[in-house]
């Protein structure tokens, strides 16, 4: 039997019958509520018109399919047949993947935010025909739910309470829809359009980067690191900002302080390292998953995304250079082994987007349970290791025989005497307390976590993947992948070259398959072909930033050429040309009651502020002017919200400093072992932007472009500094001479 016959009849007056229609949805998300009997129908036209035509108000549920709490309401709600029968008789209802509609999943998840205090996924909200929103939450418990809210609320109540007010009071219904749309419009505009006349000339300066560390400093957590209490998050953008403001030219570190400076960068390094170490980090596995449970990092919400470890990878990149520190090395080899790997890397090119928190625990479980496929109990340890080697690694990820996950962390008892493993010992310290020398201690450690791998890997059914290949995220991992083989390549040339063909694959992919090189657009989504979205600005930003880097690290004008492409047509759909800024849509989405701008960082950087960024680079890169007027111009559409909360706006300082400070290049011409160790040289700085033309390096296409670049002599061995359009500075061959003008390049 098909399962859209599953569907129970609307039972309207106007005869109306769905059924569910998401067999034809190619998201792995979407797709796997296409066998509920609730008749979910897609996003689009035709389900806007039936909700016209009916009269009936959409309920938009959007999740995506590594959320843990979307497969609860799935379990509890939409598998449940007298839930399916309301839904399918009253609403219009519409199953959403967020990853692959952000700007929908933003425009009502600021909606519940502002008339909730809060928001998570699943989102779930009611809309008119006109999809304007008159009541919304997250997560509702289903009949039968053990969870209880704290306002007893339940999701059949809830269905039973807005069809009534609809049926009865669909006046006051449409009005307040009104109203409260008006006020998101309203909303949205603050700070780039309520602003009074132009930007102040002196409105964002370097003292916003004291403020921002300020804040991040009084919500350190000394005793476990990171920032604010439980759920603890990453952040990484926040970490980057921490992190690079001592790596500024010297008048950052007059504003904010040299000792800040410092402090900043300790509690980044204490974060990474306790990260490392914390059950957030698949200790058996790789990869970091999204958020802890805990304050002290030790229980996961399980779910693996690959923003995260794209930005995580960049981050610990940086703390080693910072650092020296093996351990966060260590860290980056980690998070670079998982991105390049299956599941994660397709083989055909691109970066999946994530794994399911939940999975079966045994191959022939009724139930998925969440991180099943992670956490031990200590008689597994002591069957797969043998006891003695099982003491060890026990006592060294706190393996205890009753597990170490609290109840109260443990809603749905899916964890009861199981252990999420986290490191909470030294090979000093197992060393004397089993009477092991060190390097015995850490081989009985090597060993061991490669039999729980195997274990793992063959005993347990593995998360689900959602094998979407999503523009925005491979962007930020080609731009990760690219600079890490572009500063290890100097002392680990074989993980160097898998990391940058990885890289270079996944950008080749995206050209092929989701590029029309017509007319320079994207799809945002590749899944057994493209998707239908349109690619939005943070899918131009993000992988315009990975474009940037794989320059740098290939130094094949070809991806600058493409950047500066997708640069161009980023201005063209998404550019504000009445106050500034972009846009996340395009002007030509119908389907949408109003565009936002995305200014402030969350768990991904702003579009804005990656798009400043590289505006800036592309500006020296490509000596044009136009793109450092329209970072600056960036910038400014912010200045309002920057200027009163500067810690959520971390991506865009960078720029800030930039427009104040200005930024400098370098540029190489020539061939020999004199321009490879300046290069190396280079390559071990955190920062800045560099070109080369002659010794090998793809610049015709560059010299063209940027006159001053094609003004050099190819043939002569050179390193020059470059700011401000203007090559000022002319190096001898002294690495004394190079290494201190390199020194002052961010």
């Amino acid at each position: 039997m098909n399962v859209q016959d599953l569907s129970e009849p609307a039972g309207s007056s106007e005869g109306l019958n769905l059924v569910n229609r998401l067999s034809e949805s190619r998201s792995p998300y979407v797709r796997s509520h296409m066998n509920n009997p609730v008749a979910w129908q897609m996003w689009g036209a035709e389900a806007i018109a039936l909700a016209k035509k009916s009269n009936r108000l959409l309920f938009v549920s959007i999740g995506y399919a590594a959320c843990h709490w979307c497969h609860v309401m799935e379990r509890e709600s939409f598998e449940n047949r007298d839930v399916a029968a309301l839904l399918n008789a009253s609403f219009i209802p519409i199953k959403l993947d967020r990853e692959e509609r952000p700007d929908i999943d933003r425009i009502y998840m600021n909606y519940v935010q502002a008339t909730t205090g809060s928001g998570g996924w699943p989102l779930n909200v009611f809309l008119t025909p006109d999809l304007e929103p008159i009541f919304g939450g997250t997560y509702w418990p289903g009949p039968g739910s053990t969870t209880v809210l704290k306002d007893g609320i339940g999701f059949v109540g809830i269905l039973e309470k807005i069809r009534d007010v609809w049926k009865n009071e669909q006046q006051r219904c449409l009005e307040s829809a009104k109203e409260i749309t008006a006020q998101l419009r309203e909303f949205a505009q603050e700070g780039t359009i309520s602003r009074q006349g132009e930007a102040e000339p002196e409105g964002l300066d370097l003292e916003l980067l004291e403020e921002a560390y300020e804040h991040w400093a009084a919500k350190f957590d000394p005793a476990h690191s990171g920032f604010g209490g439980e759920p603890k998050f990453p952040t990484p953008v926040n970490l980057a900002f921490l992190l690079k403001l001592g790596q500024y030219p010297s008048a950052v570190g007059d504003v904010v302080g040299q000792k800040d400076c410092d402090n900043a960068k300790d509690m980044v390094l204490s974060t990474l390292r306790a990260m490392t170490r914390g059950g957030i980090h698949d200790q058996v596995g790789n990869g970091f998953a999204r958020y802890s449970v805990t304050r002290d990092w030790s229980l996961p919400h399980f779910e693996k995304m690959l923003y995260d470890q794209a930005q995580l990878l960049s981050v610990y990149l940086d703390a080693y250079l910072i650092s020296k520190d093996a351990e966060l090395l260590d860290a980056v080899y980690d998070i670079a082994t998982y991105l390049t790997s299956p599941p994660m890397h397709s083989s055909t090119g691109g970066f999946f987007s994530a794994e399911d928190a939940d999975s079966f625990y045994r191959p022939n479980d009724k139930e998925k349970r969440e991180g099943a496929f992670y956490v031990w109990t200590l008689k597994e340890f002591q069957s797969i290791l043998g006891d003695r080697d099982a003491e060890v690694l026990a006592r060294y990820y706190n393996v205890q025989e009753n597990g170490n996950v609290e109840p109260e962390h443990d809603a749905h008892d899916e964890l009861i005497n199981q252990n999420v493993l986290a490191i909470s010992s030294t090979p000093e310290a197992l060393g004397k307390e089993f009477g092991l020398s060190n390097k015995d201690v850490l081989k009985t450690l090597k060993d061991g976590r490669e039999k729980l791998r195997a274990h793992r890997e063959i005993e347990r059914p593995r998360p689900s993947l959602d094998d979407k290949i999503v523009v925005a995220w491979n962007g930020l991992a080609i731009a990760a992948l690219a600079r890490t083989s572009n500063v290890i390549g100097g002392f680990d040339k074989e993980r160097s070259s898998r990391y940058l063909k990885a890289a270079k694959d996944a950008a080749a992919f995206i050209k092929k398959e989701l590029y029309n090189e017509k007319d320079g657009t994207m799809k945002r989504v590749y899944r057994e072909g493209p998707g239908d979205a349109p690619a939005f600005a943070d899918d131009y930003a993000f992988l315009i930033k990975g474009l940037i880097e794989l320059y740098e690290a290939t130094f094949d004008d070809a991806y600058l050429e493409w950047a500066d492409r997708l640069q161009q047509t980023q201005i063209s759909l998404f550019w504000d040309t009445a106050h500034l800024a972009f846009f996340s849509t395009a002007a030509h989405q119908t389907d949408l009651i109003l565009r936002l701008k995305d200014g402030m960082d969350s768990a991904e950087p702003s579009t804005n502020g990656i798009s400043a960024q590289n505006l800036d680079r592309l500006a020296l890169l490509l000596d044009d002017e136009t793109y450092s007027t329209r970072a600056r111009q960036t910038c400014d559409a912010f200045e309002a919200e920057v200027m009163q909360h500067p810690f959520l706006f971390a991506s865009l300082l960078d720029s800030v400093v930039v427009g104040r400070l200005g930024l400098k290049s370098v540029a190489l011409t020539g061939e020999g072992e004199r321009v490879e160790r300046w290069l190396q040289s280079w390559r071990a700085k955190a920062g800045g932007v560099v070109s080369r033309v002659g010794g090998g390096a793809r610049s015709e296409w560059l010299r063209r472009r940027n006159k001053l670049v094609g003004s050099l002599d190819v043939g002569k061995e050179s390193v020059m500094v470059c700011e401000g359009g203007r090559c000022t500075e002319e190096l001898g061959t002294g690495m004394g001479e190079v290494e201190k003008a390199l020194g002052e390049v961010r």
